[in-house]
């Protein structure tokens, strides 16, 4: 936001001019606080930043002079509230590109060998893999170049489309994002139903409790777990727990695969299916790539907030040792500078050292199983019961943990929607979010029960919400941008990305509604898989 002497400014957010003397900027106050920051008492000398005191955020509360203040000042009403964000206000870019590694290892990597590898074979899976990450860091690149746009720095996708093209893109690309989340959020039920499942399949044959019973019990976990933790602030030591589930899980699955594939006789590679599915299954696997490697919330991560973790929308938690080191460096809280250049290095780390541990995953699981390969590994495996238990119940447990991360944005809205301000653990919050956050959590998990097909989720998720997001916007949004020092050449490139990920993303959605419609009918609704 930049605002004038006058108290004018351009943006797509709300304005309001309290009075002539102290001029003000206010936009929608969010529950989970300080995610958002007033620049308030504009007088002659002297300006207040104000931050909001709500769910036991810490409220700033420092005045500076205006000869003192540094450039961009005003623009920061908009705090960042940024995501998968680690560290301090100066992060550098192995800092965050950890964060970007870690967000493409979670427990979706057990899944890549059957949703990817098996519909493609080894040429087109390998091939497809190593493309998808080399268009995934050109696109991304792209969108970080664009951080630092129009004088102003966007710190959120949706304000960065909303600055571009205006409010009605802004709330689409919104809409997108949150439809991206509810999908990965019903993936990640499906992963805590499946790996509860395979420990229930340890220690029992008789068949008796099926997938849905799984996939239900997931989600009342999940609803406990988000009952319990009223924000991201909370989450401190659960992030590190987390970290040491996903690693006892990769570990777990590469090792036994390996053993698993010395051991095994020759494998079936063979791409399963008649022609016509084979081409539909082709394409679900070209969304499916994407998604490994996509959230669509780049500008997100690129700023940078708390000093453990924040996720987009959501809080920005301010301890009072902090404050000062605000006030002295609020041009500069985001990514070491210069950002861009510091934000590729992140990127070239995410796509060639980050990339490795889902590489080694997903490649091992298909040589070991062949065309037979579960769409999750950890059922396919074999070994000690006592290791392979231990696995399933981190990926079950880091797949909670994930869940409510990702679900976090719509709990942030919801709260902030209704009005829900003070002790997070009064009676009014705690009911509010055992009805809301419950309610949330019950549709995603009817749908992840009716519907327990992981491979053709994360393909509708790459269709709808990754290849728009990602591909489609990236590329015109700095056709846009950047169209006065393109050449015609450079333009033409553009526009044939924007086409061709456009048939793409719109083939590749018919190709996933189709395969969800087709496993329907083979394995009926609620199936056990």
């Amino acid at each position: 936001m930049e605002v004038n002497g006058d108290g004018t400014g351009s943006s797509t957010r709300p304005r309001k001019v309290i009075d002539e003397e102290n001029l003000a900027v206010e936009i929608p106050e969010t529950a989970h606080q300080i995610s958002s920051v007033r620049s308030g008492c504009l007088s002659k000398n002297r300006t207040r930043l104000l931050g909001f005191n709500s769910l036991g955020c810490y409220c700033a509360n420092e005045v500076v002079p205006l000869s003192k203040r540094k450039p961009g000042l005003d623009e920061i009403i908009e705090f960042p509230a940024v995501g998968h964000s680690v560290l301090e206000f100066t992060d550098s870019w192995f800092q965050v590109g950890f964060v970007l590694t870690t967000g493409i290892n979670s427990a979706y990597v057990l899944g890549y060998s059957g949703a990817v590898m098996v519909p493609l074979g080894w040429i087109p899976g390998v091939l497809g893999l190593i493309i998808a990450t080399a268009i995934s860091l050109y696109a991304n690149s792209l969108i970080a170049k664009l951080h630092e746009f129009g004088g102003r720095r966007h710190i959120r996708y949706r304000d960065l489309a909303g600055f571009i093209y205006g409010r009605k893109a802004y709330a689409l690309t919104w809409g997108l994002q949150y439809v991206n989340l509810f999908m990965i959020n019903t993936g990640y039920i499906i992963l805590a139903g499946s790996a509860l499942k395979a420990v229930y399949a340890l220690f029992s044959d008789d068949h008796v409790m099926k997938l849905p019973y799984f996939i239900a019990l997931s989600g009342f976990v999940c609803a406990l777990f988000a009952m319990s933790i009223p924000h991201l602030s909370a989450l401190r030591l659960w992030l590190g727990v987390s970290t040491v589930f996903s690693l006892i899980y990769i570990v777990v699955a590469f090792v036994l695969s390996l053993k698993d594939g010395i051991e095994a006789p020759a494998r079936d590679y063979s791409i399963p299916g008649t022609t016509q599915s084979k081409i539909f299954t082709t394409i679900g696997a070209s969304a499916n790539l994407v998604f490994a490697f996509n959230t669509g919330m780049l500008p997100e991560i690129q700023v940078v907030g708390y000093v453990r973790f924040i996720f987009p929308f959501s809080v920005v938690f301010m301890p009072p040792k902090l404050t000062r080191h605000l006030v002295s460096n609020l041009n500069q809280a985001t990514i070491k500078q210069p950002v861009v250049s510091n934000m590729m290095k992140s990127l070239y780390f995410q796509f060639t050292a980050g990339v490795l541990p889902m590489y080694a995953v997903t490649f091992i699981g298909y040589w070991a199983y062949g065309s037979s390969t579960s769409t999750y590994l950890l059922s396919s495996v074999t070994g000690p019961v006592w290791v392979k238990a231990l696995a399933n119940i981190a990926a079950f447990l880091q797949t909670v943990i994930a869940l409510h991360i990702f679900a976090s944005p719509m709990y942030e809205y919801l709260d902030t929607r209704f009005g829900i301000t003070g002790s997070p653990f009064s009676i009014r919050n705690l009911s509010f979010r055992v009805g809301v956050r419950g309610g949330y959590l019950a549709i995603s998990t009817l749908v992840a029960a009716l519907l327990p097909f992981l491979g053709d989720f994360m393909s509708l998720t790459g269709a709808i919400s990754t290849f728009p997001l990602t591909f489609i916007l990236a590329n015109h949004m700095y056709l846009k941008a950047k169209n006065n020092k393109l050449t015609s050449l450079q333009k033409l490139w553009h526009w044939l990305n924007v086409y061709f990920f456009g048939l793409m993303s719109i083939a590749a959605a018919v190709s996933a509604l189709r395969l969800i419609a087709v496993d329907s009918k083979t394995y009926h609704i609620f199936a056990d898989l």
